[in-house]
Order: C-alpha cells, then sequence, then structure tokens
C-alpha cells in the first residue's frame, strides 16, 4: 500500500485552505511536529472523530465518482445520517466547500444539487488510486530533491508543508524535501503557495534518509489498525437495514484508512523494515472494504433514487 511515513506540521481541522491540494484533511486530535525536521511522533491517531467536511470528500471520492460526481443536496444529507452527521453540518459544510472552489451548484433530475470540480475530481482520482493501490510504485534507486526557498507568511509555510507531505516528501534537512519518486506537481503547490524551488537527484545521501520518516511511528499505526478495524466495523447506525449498516461500515472503515494518505508516500519495498506491518493492515482494509461494497453500493443508489 504506502509504507512509509512523512513528516507533517500541526494544523487547526477546522482552518480554511481554499488552496490546499488536499483533498481529506485529517479528523481527531492533530499529529505533532517534533523538534526534528522531517520527523513526528504519530502514535496512534485513529479517532471516532468524524468531520462532516471530510466526510462530504468521502462521498464524492468513494462514491459518487462513478456516478457523474454530482449529488441532489437531499441525497448528501441521506447518505451522511448513518454515520452521525445532521443536516445542518451537511449543509454548512457544502457552503464551504463551494467557496474553496471543491463543489460547483447544479440541478440534479430539477433538485438543487453540487458537482465535484475539476481540480476535487483530479485530486479525488487520485486519492482513490492510491487507497486501493495493490503493488507499491517501482523505485528506480534514486532520491529526488527540492531545495526549498519557502514563503515567508507563517500560514502558507504550514500549508506548503501539509501539501508537500501529502505529494510524500518529507524534510531530509532545513529547506531540504525528498522523495523517491517523481511528483510533477510539486512546482506548482511551490508556486501556489509563494515559494521557489530548485531540483537534484541522488543516488546515496548522508545521513540515511530513511530517517526522514518514523517508521516505528507508523509500523505502531498500521498494527493498531486490525483493532480499530474492528471496532469500526462493529458499530451500526440504529434502526437500519442491512444494506445501510453495510454502507456506515464501510464509509467509517475507509475515512478512517483514508488517514494514511497524511502518514505514508509509500516507500519502497526494499527500503522498509522486514514484516512491515503496512502489508497485512492494507491487505484487510481491501477485503472488507470489498466484501461490504455490495450492500453499501445499493444503499447509494437508493439514496440517489438510481435503484
Amino acid at each position: 500500500m504506502w509504507p512509509g511515513l512523512a513528516a507533517r506540521g500541526t494544523r487547526d481541522p477546522q482552518a480554511p485552505d481554499a488552496a490546499t491540494i488536499i483533498p481529506h484533511p485529517f479528523d481527531g486530535r492533530p499529529r505533532t511536529l517534533s523538534q526534528t525536521p522531517g520527523r513526528t511522533q504519530p502514535g496512534n491517531w485513529h479517532s471516532d472523530r468524524m468531520r462532516a467536511r471530510s466526510a462530504l470528500f468521502d462521498v464524492y471520492g468513494d462514491h459518487l465518482r462513478s456516478r457523474g460526481d454530482q449529488a441532489p443536496v437531499s441525497a448528501l444529507i441521506r447518505l451522511l445520517e448513518p454515520v452521525g452527521i445532521a443536516e445542518p453540518a451537511v449543509r454548512t459544510a457544502i457552503s464551504r466547500m463551494t467557496a474553496q472552489g471543491w463543489l460547483e451548484p447544479t440541478r440534479v433530475d430539477e433538485a438543487p444539487g453540487y458537482r465535484a470540480s475539476a481540480r476535487a475530481i483530479e485530486r479525488l482520482t487520485e486519492a482513490a488510486s492510491r487507497i486501493y493501490r495493490s503493488a507499491p510504485e517501482p523505485w528506480d534507486g534514486r532520491w529526488r530533491l527540492v531545495f526549498l526557498e519557502a514563503p515567508r507568511a507563517r500560514a502558507e509555510r504550514d500549508r506548503l508543508r501539509q501539501e508537500l507531505t501529502y505529494l510524500g516528501y518529507a524534510e531530509h534537512a532545513p529547506g531540504v524535501w525528498l522523495c523517491p519518486y517523481d511528483r510533477p506537481e510539486v512546482d506548482h503547490v511551490v508556486a501556489r503557495a509563494g515559494g521557489s524551488a530548485r531540483h537534484a537527484v541522488a543516488v546515496e545521501l548522508d545521513p540515511d534518509p530513511v530517517g526522514a520518516w518514523d517508521l516505528t511511528g507508523l509500523a505502531a499505526s498500521y498494527a493498531a489498525w486490525p483493532d480499530v478495524a474492528d471496532r469500526l466495523l462493529r458499530a451500526e447506525p440504529a434502526p437500519a437495514d442491512e444494506d445501510e449498516k453495510a454502507f456506515a461500515a464501510r464509509f467509517r472503515l475507509v475515512h478512517e484508512w483514508r488517514k494514511f494518505l497524511f502518514d505514508d508516500p509509500g516507500l519502497p519495498a526494499q527500503l522498509l523494515p522486514d514484516d512491515w506491518p503496512g502489508e497485512p493492515a492494507a491487505a484487510l482494509f481491501t477485503r472488507e472494504a470489498g466484501r461490504l461494497k455490495p450492500a453499501a453500493d445499493r444503499f447509494v443508489s437508493r439514496c440517489l433514487g438510481t435503484a
């Protein structure tokens, strides 16, 4: 799946982020940045908290991409009921996402609705490819370095750190970020934040670049995943029929697993410790998400009126 961990800065999960590329802000307790550049101490960050905005990203990314990337407002409200998100929160999140450029108003079967913007579709498609990735990206043994001239404003610097992290970079040394893979969008991300970047490629680096990721912390999160998944799958909305129960269980499972996008850029297998727990964790997620998908799809079709 994505067996590595990227550095991150602390952020407010509710802060507006109109310019961010990140399609799914994390929920719950923020992960805090340690004093060492490029290292985090995430611990077990799994949380029961789910915010309407990130849940809506899940609806569009996991359920509407194959259904025209749009839905009436009434269906969006109904889809989030089983996971405990009330109508006022859904409407507020829709308004914020529209203001941030993620959603666009439209009519769906003559009813008011919203479609994902082109930018949202691009990012959600990329996120889905990482969530359901069956094999790691091939690596040519070279490290891609970015020498970053950061923007002056602290808010923009923090935002840029988050975006570089999401792309799979970690800070190797102050102002020097690295990734094992080419990420063509990095220049656009840096320029949009008001910074500038120079690039280089290296085969050997000192210190060991793998040290920019806290593999111990990530391994602990992956090792905790079976218990987390079991808890998520056992929770049920009440009252609910079997399709609605499957939808809610799968929604919680995907929502929680998606948080690994912010921690795991997919380090090549040869750089990982033996018996890496990310692989069995990914297998468990894939198996359970697939098992629940047919019933969850039936519930989505019912809510959209296409059953």
